[in-house]
């Protein structure tokens, strides 16, 4: 899954990176090393411009809210509980179906976080000596410390309580696409342990999802407002190639939100719960 991200990477960068040709400076986002649910993220999409003389679709830079609220939705509180979408069924749910049919976007991130419990606190939890087991946070991060796109699903919602010329009328919303973890071996543990160490050999060892990470040559297909088809866009939904990820330890600080800052995706040498494998 992904419950927890960084992204530090500053609008002007993206603009480049991803080809923007439209941004609203008023929509500039913090840096943010610890984003959850129901913060405001970037997100490239296409589109129309509001109000354009020009129907074609305009490659932009926007500022969404992290937690999909139907469009049909009574009230925007189920946001924060679809924050994924499985790219399995994505073309057949109610709340994604239409989004995936014609509204996708790119999540940019540095990373995402994943949590795993360490054996002696799984025992201790067992034994029922702790109710709430310790878990060690890993970063998972592209190994060349590129951007990671995201594959992402956005919706409109409107608020029926508002007037139509209130700021807050109309929301955005984004989700995440999550497919399965890669099974691939690292070339080496995750945390520098050596072969046979505490470190875990894979991304499915740590967690049995991931975010769907879309490579470049997918980006404008994926973005194209002109294809529809839910049978022609699911091939766009395969992981990527293998080796593209790695991951590391960080300090359990990550696990509190209120904690931000570049030292969250900072490498430790070691896990700091325990003996992971």
């Amino acid at each position: 899954m992904c419950g927890r991200y960084a992204a530090s990477r500053k609008p002007e960068d993206l603009v480049g990176l991803f080809g923007v040709q439209k941004w609203e400076p008023e929509e500039t986002l913090a840096q943010d090393w610890n984003v959850a649910p129901t913060k405001d993220v970037y997100a490239v999409l296409e589109r129309p411009l509001k109000d354009a003389d020009d129907p074609s679709p305009v490659r932009q830079l926007r500022a969404l809210k992290w937690g999909l609220v139907p469009s049909w939705a009574k009230t925007p509180d189920t946001g924060v509980k679809m924050i994924n979408a499985r790219a399995e069924t994505v073309h057949e749910k109610p709340s994604y179906r239409r989004p995936f049919a014609s509204r996708r976007c790119l999540l940019p991130a540095d990373g995402y976080y994943e949590w795993v419990t360490a054996s002696g606190e799984r025992q201790l939890e067992e034994q029922g000596k702790r109710k709430r087991p310790r878990k060690q946070p890993y970063f998972v991060t592209p190994v060349d410390g590129s951007v990671m796109a995201m594959a992402g699903l956005y919706e409109f919602w409107r608020d029926r309580t508002l007037p139509d010329d209130h700021p807050r009328a109309w929301w955005v919303t984004c989700t995440v696409i999550t497919t399965e973890a890669e099974k691939e071996p690292f070339p080496q543990p995750a945390g520098g342990a050596e072969e046979g160490g505490a470190g875990p050999r894979s991304l499915a060892e740590i967690h049995p999802r991931m975010p769907l990470v879309l490579t470049e040559d997918r980006w404008a297909d994926w973005l194209d407002p002109s294809r529809t088809d839910p049978e022609d866009l699911r091939p766009l939904l395969a992981p990527p190639p293998a080796g593209l990820l790695r991951a590391y330890p960080v300090a359990t600080a990550v696990s509190d939100v209120r904690n931000n800052g570049p030292e969250l995706v900072t490498e430790l040498e070691a896990p700091e719960v325990g003996t992971l494998f």
